[in-house]
């Protein structure tokens, strides 16, 4: 089973209670395999009243928060069962586990608040295993052999009929293993 982004519906208002119960029983019960971020979007706005300029942070989103897990029972049904918790978006429910958002979404919604849906000084390491999920390398699996954190950009080395060939590759179009 491999960690994915997942849409967690919650009641409005209890974006960051739902966060914070998570978070405490992420640590409490050592889930850290398997529920590893809560991320509630939001983004910064500028408001003028007055004359005067005030920062705000806004909910991108209000009534939703995002869980990085592995949908394992015992993961799902602890995230399912947290207080102010609704349920997931892409579940029919009747106990039906929810679809996981795509990776183009979750770099849409975690770019635009300067986050990565991948932890780059864990997962984007010299020596990882990544899959490739688009472009003419699609579906390949490879070795990372150096990234580039300014371009966006990684190194991996792939077997092309029998021979090991350095490839680059665009950070969103890659999956850690």
């Amino acid at each position: 089973m491999k960690k994915e982004w997942y849409v967690v519906t919650t009641v409005t208002g209890y974006e960051y209670k739902v966060k914070e119960k998570l978070d405490m029983m992420i640590n409490s019960m050592e889930l850290q395999n398997n529920i590893y971020r809560v991320v509630i979007p939001e983004e910064k706005i500028v408001e003028i009243k007055n004359g005067v300029k005030k920062e705000k942070i806004k909910k991108k989103f209000p009534g939703y928060v995002l869980v990085e897990m592995v949908m394992s029972d015992e993961a799902w049904y602890i995230v399912r069962n947290t207080q102010g918790v609704t349920g997931f978006i892409g579940s029919s429910g009747k106990g039906a586990k929810p679809i996981a958002l795509l990776p183009h979404e979750v770099d849409d919604i975690l770019g635009s608040m300067g986050l990565s849906r991948i932890d780059v000084t864990k997962e984007l390491a010299p020596g990882n295993k990544v899959k490739i999920l688009d472009g003419p390398f699609k579906d390949m699996e490879g070795t990372i052999e150096s990234t580039d954190m300014k371009t966006q950009k990684l190194n991996v080395n792939v077997d092309l009929f029998g021979q090991v060939t350095k490839v680059e590759v665009d950070l969103a179009d890659i999956a850690s293993i």
